[in-house]
């Protein structure tokens, strides 16, 4: 056991901190969906699911052999019929739901859920302008909870394997969606009370009744599923955005500097977007060192959506091409992972692994809204015995196993070999299913100008309404190399301003009807 002076500091990185008797890391969603529906089956009083999206026309894959129907919504309304005394409480972000007004099976589950005294369904209103309700949790009993980065909603579901053109990944309608990849983790013990304990809050806040906690009569961990860790710690950090009678939270934002500051060896993420300027700003700090860590960061080849590619694509630019001035000695890598027919796969998954230590699953992004905006829940596991540092990076080198189509026993000798994760990317990698390099595109002068000025990415909500000569500029510590290509930059700019203002109002419109004809979603 290590004698270092332990990671969490209650009130500055993290929530809480609380015992996992058992805790294990679930990659990709066809794992989730079945450990949370082996899950529910034990529930005798209490489920809390909250979430960033919800929609109950989606199955939950593979083979479902216990009675149920295999549809979400169905599922539930069979589950507390089956479980007299069982409570299931569904609470998600209340813009985010406009699209399930398109839905008629919806529309009629819920209708079914409002005449049900056992089934409570609410939406969530209490978050400030432009922001979300980010957070993805699920909780049984207090005995186990989920809490990661996966939405029990469309375009999910999805196999490790990332098969290209696999016919069971498609939306309740039948169309297909491209690859997804994703994580997140299931934990037992009292950290699932502390979990279930700030979804009880968030129910409050959002105007349901007080919700009293509750005492596992069995227990929820199915036999199936087998952990990776037993009795450890779990630091739980949160987002908490500014608004009135609200105390604000930005744990999860200095956990990330704390993690980048004493980060030894390697330092790995995955993350849905990089545009955050204090996480950035703390990586330009490490490679200006001259024996500083590695960094190496897994990401979508592009965000998805209508506005998501112009703010976070953009700030991705800028900030890469920032971090490269400082990057003397090599030491930051972006990839983006392929299918064996050369698909990109859309990375969801919010995971950080530091050196042997550290190992946080979560719903935040590197972004400024992950770190000050919406509401955010991540779980971090300090690895303080020998076998958890093993666990841990076996955990690492797994996913790195996912991506280049390669075997954790690879991985594990081209470390011991060299020394660096990105030498061993590099000498793994290669055509077909594998990881590739993410090369610095050249942005126009409306782009670098909003993303420059985070206008669609603000640091929280006082800066959404901040005029710009107040704002701190995304590379306000950062010098960029590259020059954009400005054109006639003036009118350019201009047209941005006139298309930013613009936008407010047609946003949600736009959103609704993409997502009426798309029938998907991403957060």
């Amino acid at each position: 056991m290590t004698d270092d002076p332990t990671l969490f500091r209650p009130g500055h990185n993290c929530w809480r901190v609380e015992r996992a008797e058992r805790a294990t890391v679930i990659v990709d969603a066809d794992d989730y969906f079945k450990a949370a529906r082996a899950a529910m089956l034990k529930a005798r009083k209490q489920i809390l699911l909250v979430g960033w999206d919800f929609d109950a026309r989606i199955r939950f894959g593979g083979d479902v052999a216990d009675g149920g129907p295999e549809r979400v919504g169905a599922f539930v309304s069979w589950l507390v019929r089956r479980t007299p005394g069982l409570h299931v409480y569904i609470l998600r972000w209340d813009t985010g739901a406009l699209k399930t007004l398109f839905h008629a099976q919806s529309i009629m589950r819920i209708a079914r859920w409002t005449a049900d005294p056992q089934v409570h369904f609410r939406l969530d209103p209490h978050h400030p302008t432009a922001g979300s309700h980010h957070q993805k949790v699920l909780v049984i009993d207090d005995d186990v909870a989920f809490c990661g980065g996966i939405d029990m909603t469309v375009d999910r579901w999805d196999t490790r394997a990332h098969t290209d053109d696999d016919p069971r990944r498609v939306r309740p309608n039948g169309t297909p969606y491209k690859p997804w990849h994703d994580a997140t983790t299931m934990l037992k013990g009292p950290v699932a009370g502390a979990l279930g304990q700030m979804c009880r809050d968030r129910w409050a806040v959002a105007g349901g009744a007080a919700l009293e906690p509750v005492s596992a009569e069995a227990d929820c961990w199915p036999a199936e599923v087998k952990p990776d860790f037993h009795d450890v710690e779990i630091g739980i950090a949160l987002t908490v955005p500014e608004m009135a009678q609200q105390q604000p939270r930005h744990e999860i934002e200095q956990l990330y500097i704390d993690l980048i500051a004493q980060t030894k060896r390697w330092f790995y993420a995955e993350s849905q977007y990089f545009a955050s300027r204090r996480v950035a700003e703390a990586i330009g700090r490490r490679l200006e060192e001259p024996d500083g860590p590695e960094f190496v960061i897994v990401h979508p080849v592009s965000a998805q959506g209508w506005l998501e590619p112009i703010a976070m694509d953009s700030a991705r630019a800028r900030l890469v091409e920032a971090l490269h001035d400082k990057d003397r000695h090599g030491r930051l890598r972006l990839y983006s992972p392929y299918t064996a027919a050369g698909e990109p796969i859309y990375v969801h998954a919010k995971v950080t692994v530091v050196d042997d230590a550290v190992l946080r699953v979560g719903s935040s992004n590197f972004n400024n809204r992950s770190l000050r905006l919406d509401t955010e829940c991540d779980v971090v596991v300090e690895a303080r015995e020998e076998g958890d540092r093993r666990i841990v990076a076996g955990i690492r080198n797994a996913l790195l196993a996912e991506h280049l189509g390669s075997d954790c026993a690879r991985i594990e000798a081209s470390l011991a070999e060299t020394g660096s994760i990105i030498r061993t990317i590099e000498t793994l990698r290669g055509d077909g299913r594998s990881l590739r390099p993410y090369e610095v595109e050249d942005l126009d002068g409306v782009r670098a100008w909003l993303a420059d000025n985070k206008i669609l990415d603000p640091e929280g909500p006082g800066e959404t309404f901040e005029e710009l000569s107040g704002r701190k500029p995304l590379l306000g510590n950062l010098r960029p190399r590259r020059r954009v290509e400005h054109g006639s930059s003036a009118g350019l700019v201009a047209a941005g301003i006139a298309g930013v203002l613009a936008a407010g109002a047609i946003a949600a419109l736009a959103a609704r009807r993409r997502r009426a004809r798309a029938d998907g979603g991403e957060g």
